[in-house]
């Protein structure tokens, strides 16, 4: 049976004078129940005061009707002097006598905790679990299960290690002791009470494997400024972050607290820690679902459209790409915030893609749709292909994240075959062309383009070219078809982007060369799967 024992009597009593709640008082007695801390505000309370007044000669217990995990308390082998009661100026304060229950009887109505500033009282009530709920429906997301997160104030970290020295010292006088290790962490206790509430209204099961998350922010202004002296004590624990508004994170107050010593925490912080005027604050209530991956394969048909929005110091140069036509079909069925791109790959503007095309993927991010059936998956690629003549997708699934990664697994070893029409200066004959077709894995050395040097670091690349066929056309335009390692740079290898590409076409011919149109026939990744 889960119980307080009559050693617990003494810290029941302290921590009732000092105005800390019922679900707290239990955390520090170490009570490993999760139904316990479930039982009405009220119904502990009264349990509590049972408690102090039952004849403290008896071994009686009060019972929680639960299993508990053994107490962790360890008696000390040879007791230690504990610090005498001082005041704030560097130790513990002076706080009613333990004995006088009377004087715990008086502070036990309900106000707000000194410890857990209320997170345990009326954050844990049904009133406010609705409210949770009434958030989360009228998101609109689609789940089946939920995990919860929350987040507390900074200060709660320096309210508990004050409490935790109270107690610490109370227990010597016992004989026991109470390593911080050994308490409920708030954070924990909450969710124990909150999860199953959550569940019921809800009508799904929590997990915390699952994706879609629901999150509450807790603030309290009244106190935030109880953190501060931390800084001073320990300067390195708090330095600045470019996304984050304060330094006094969670983490670092933390850090903090197991740096500094326990007679400089003493000097600077009350022990026990007065009891606020107010409640905390729920700042933010928020849902988010895990990111949703799609997939697919492309063809861009035309001459005039780039593969992501053509934007230059602000202002667009092309009305559309190939990202926005795809995406914002699926941004509005899945009703997602936002959406990253990505693909094997890409062609420039004035480059078509066509054969299989070019495969893709969308992470759409959270997504309140999320559940799609393979026909609703198809009707929705060909919304896709009716809405525009500039591009076509094919093979649209649903992937997962690490699937992704199968599309950009050894992108340089693919192959791609390319279509190329190539002009020369000087009149050409067919013969002068078809030594080409002979030429197989053609090394090249590629120093950064020139129309690339602005976003991409100098190098000199080494390419293969595997094989080349030509077709004569006239005098001066032949077509080259060409399959090549991935990553080769099509254009500069015909013209030779003054030098930088060696060999080039135009230095194998002797001539000028300049390319004029240029189209991806294949690109050889075996990713996503052929519907």
């Amino acid at each position: 049976m889960s119980s307080l024992t009559e050693k617990d009597r003494p810290i029941v009593q302290l921590l009732l004078n000092t105005g800390t709640c019922p679900r707290c008082i239990l955390r520090f007695c170490c009570v490993g129940s999760q139904t316990v801390y479930r039982h009405p505000y009220k119904d502990l309370m009264k349990d509590l005061k049972d408690f102090l007044k039952n004849n403290q000669e008896k071994e009686d217990m009060v019972c929680f009707d639960v299993v508990d995990p053994p107490c962790k308390r360890i008696r000390l082998e040879d007791t230690e002097e504990g610090p005498d009661d001082v005041n704030h100026n560097g130790t513990l304060q002076q706080i009613p006598s333990v004995n006088d229950e009377n004087t715990a009887m008086e502070n036990s109505a309900v106000k707000v905790c000194n410890v857990c500033l209320g997170i345990l009282q009326e954050f844990s009530e049904a009133d406010f679990v609705r409210k949770v709920c009434q958030k989360v429906n009228s998101a609109d997301y689609q789940f089946t299960s939920f995990v919860f997160s929350v987040s507390l104030p900074a200060q709660l970290s320096v309210r508990e290690r004050a409490a935790w020295l109270l107690v610490k010292q109370e227990m010597g006088k016992l004989g026991l002791s109470l390593a911080k290790d050994d308490i409920v962490q708030l954070k924990e206790a909450y969710k124990w009470i909150i999860h199953p509430q959550l569940s019921e209204e809800l009508g799904v099961p929590a997990d915390g494997k699952v994706l879609f998350e629901v999150s509450v922010v807790f603030a309290h202004p009244e106190t935030d400024e109880e953190c501060h002296f931390l800084a001073t004590a320990c300067p390195d624990c708090f330095k600045p972050a470019k996304n984050k508004q304060s330094v006094f994170t969670r983490m670092a107050v933390i850090k903090a607290l197991e740096k500094i010593k326990e007679e400089d925490f003493l000097k600077h912080f009350p022990c026990p820690p007065c009891s606020p005027k107010n409640l905390c604050v729920a700042l933010e209530i928020q849902c988010n679902n895990g990111a949703v991956f799609v997939a697919g394969r492309y063809n861009k048909y035309s001459r005039n459209l780039p593969q992501t929005p053509w934007i230059i110091d602000g202002e667009r140069k092309l009305e559309s790409s190939v990202e926005e036509l795809i995406s914002e079909h699926l941004m509005a069925a899945f009703k997602a915030d936002s959406f990253n791109f990505s693909s094997s790959g890409r062609e420039d503007v004035d480059v078509r893609t066509l054969g299989n095309g070019r495969p893709f993927a969308i992470e759409l991010v959270n997504p309140r749709r999320i559940h799609f059936t393979a026909e609703e998956m198809k009707g929705l690629q060909q919304t896709i292909n009716n809405s525009s003549d500039k591009i076509k997708v094919r093979d649209l699934q649903l992937v997962t994240r690490e699937a992704i990664g199968r599309m950009k697994e050894g992108e340089e070893e693919k192959t791609k075959t390319y279509s190329a029409l190539i002009w020369t200066d000087k009149a050409i004959q067919k013969e002068d062309i078809v030594f080409l077709d002979d030429i197989k894995e053609l090394k090249l050395d590629q120093k950064t383009p020139l129309r690339v040097l602005h976003r991409r670091p100098l190098a000199v690349r080494c390419r293969i070219i595997h094989t080349m066929k030509s077709e004569y056309i006239d005098e001066h335009h032949f077509r080259l078809h060409l399959k090549t390692q991935a990553g080769t740079y099509i254009k500069e290898f015909v013209h030779g982007d003054f030098g930088r590409t060696k060999p080039s076409v135009g230095s194998l011919l002797n001539r000028t060369a300049d390319i004029l149109e240029l189209d991806v026939e294949s690109v050889d990744v075996d990713w996503p799967p052929t519907l």
